[in-house]
């Protein structure tokens, strides 16, 4: 992939995207609580009978995140196709402009009970840092052995493509209680975004020229409640969508030539895309409205009811993080050079198998595989609770 990935510069991330159980931001396994999500619902079911904890899994975060997923893999796949083909360079922008956006404020939505309790902690140690870990080290190993470099460093504090999104999920969850105590999140949020776009000298340490950035979804996500998502799942939503979607389409069409798709991606400041500095806050607000925008729409034709594929959307972080290995493979091993693959027949063939590999690597069988790495449950590295110790002795038999 070239501008969003940078594979042999030195900003090397892109995307969307992430989960795990009950910690990351794509398989809430709990209501609000972080039990599971919240659960699924016949028609004209409450808003607050949705969000009773302990319930089953709803179905409509479910899809949200695979119909997610799909996008983000879909988009990495268009990378490497898109400079010769200005309706895919559209479609691309589109994409960019709402699928991470989507990802991100289901997670903030699901981090609403996040503090600093001690089962929580580990779990977001054991479903964020350590598969940051884990990724970070294997994407790097992968090149080094696929792309014939073995110089390239192993950097736990320069996220390399798709690690970002941990790293960022680690840092939002941490500062959950923080957001959850002052007066305006959302607007104090977006100043951060704000002032962010203006600091070049924020360097590529953890991403943070990122996560600031994309902060004002997580915030978002934290401040919604269950009606809110109600509100865009009605018919006259999904109508309306249907429009706005295609002059979305038509504006990136135009903008193709006359826009730096950089600013989609929110790694770099103002100043690094060749613009003053005040074009930066400029942007933040512009592209902050048009994804909210975008995602409302997404979410409006999101199923509320069980489908083929709900039962993937557990399995999202698999997806995200095992298909970055078959798109850089791709990339290295020449797979995207064939030039039938850049004429519209070879884009519809690469967008459907892009889609069809991320939803195997999402099933059941793969999560049984990997979940040494993405869901470890290391027992053996923490202090057992004093309070589930203390709930122990009181069930033991006299």
């Amino acid at each position: 992939m070239t501008n969003s990935l940078r594979p042999n510069g030195p900003r090397r991330a892109p995307l969307p995207p992430a989960e795990r159980s009950t910690e990351t931001a794509a398989t809430p396994r709990s209501a609000p609580n972080q039990s599971s999500g919240l659960p699924s619902q016949p028609a004209g079911a409450t808003a607050a009978v949705a969000a009773q904890p302990g319930r089953a899994r709803d179905a409509f975060f479910d899809n949200a995140k695979y119909l997610a997923i799909v996008l983000v893999a879909m988009g990495h796949a268009w990378e490497p196709l898109k400079g010769q083909s200005r309706v895919l360079e559209a479609a691309y922008m589109v994409v960019y402009a709402f699928h991470m956006p989507a990802f991100i404020i289901i997670s903030g939505y699901f981090s609403r009970s996040f503090d600093m309790r001690p089962d929580r902690l580990k779990r977001l140690v054991t479903g964020v840092a350590v598969p940051y870990v884990v990724f970070e080290v294997a994407y790097v190993l992968f090149k080094r052995w696929a792309d014939d470099d073995p110089s390239l460093p192993v950097s736990l504090l320069d996220p390399w493509f798709l690690t970002w999104f941990l790293c960022a999920l680690f840092i939002w969850r941490l500062t959950t209680p923080l957001w959850k105590l002052v007066r305006w999140p959302l607007p104090l949020a977006i100043a951060v975004a704000m002032l962010a776009t203006t600091s070049p000298s924020i360097g590529d340490d953890l991403d943070l020229q990122r996560a600031l950035q994309f902060l004002p979804f997580f915030v978002l996500g934290l401040c919604m409640k269950p009606e809110h998502f109600q509100l865009v799942r009605r018919r006259e939503v999904r109508i309306l969508s249907v429009p706005v979607f295609a002059a979305a389409l038509v504006v990136s069409w135009w903008a193709v030539p006359r826009m730096n798709p950089g600013w989609f991606y929110h790694r770099d400041s103002a100043q690094e895309l060749g613009v003053p500095w005040w074009v930066g806050p400029v942007m933040v607000l512009a592209l902050l409205g048009c994804s909210l925008l975008l995602t409302a729409c997404f979410f409006a034709w999101v199923p509320r009811r069980k489908m083929w594929f709900t039962a993937l959307g557990a399995g999202t972080l698999y997806g995200y993080l095992l298909h970055g290995f078959l798109v850089k493979g791709g990339d290295y091993w020449g797979w995207f050079d064939h030039k039938w693959l850049h004429r519209p027949l070879g884009e519809i063939f690469v967008t459907l198998v892009a889609g069809a590999a991320v939803t195997l690597l999402c099933t059941a069988p793969v999560r049984r595989v990997f979940r040494f790495a993405m869901e470890p449950s290391m027992e053996w590295a923490f202090k057992r609770d004093a309070t589930e110790l203390a709930r122990e002795r009181a069930k033991a038999p006299a």
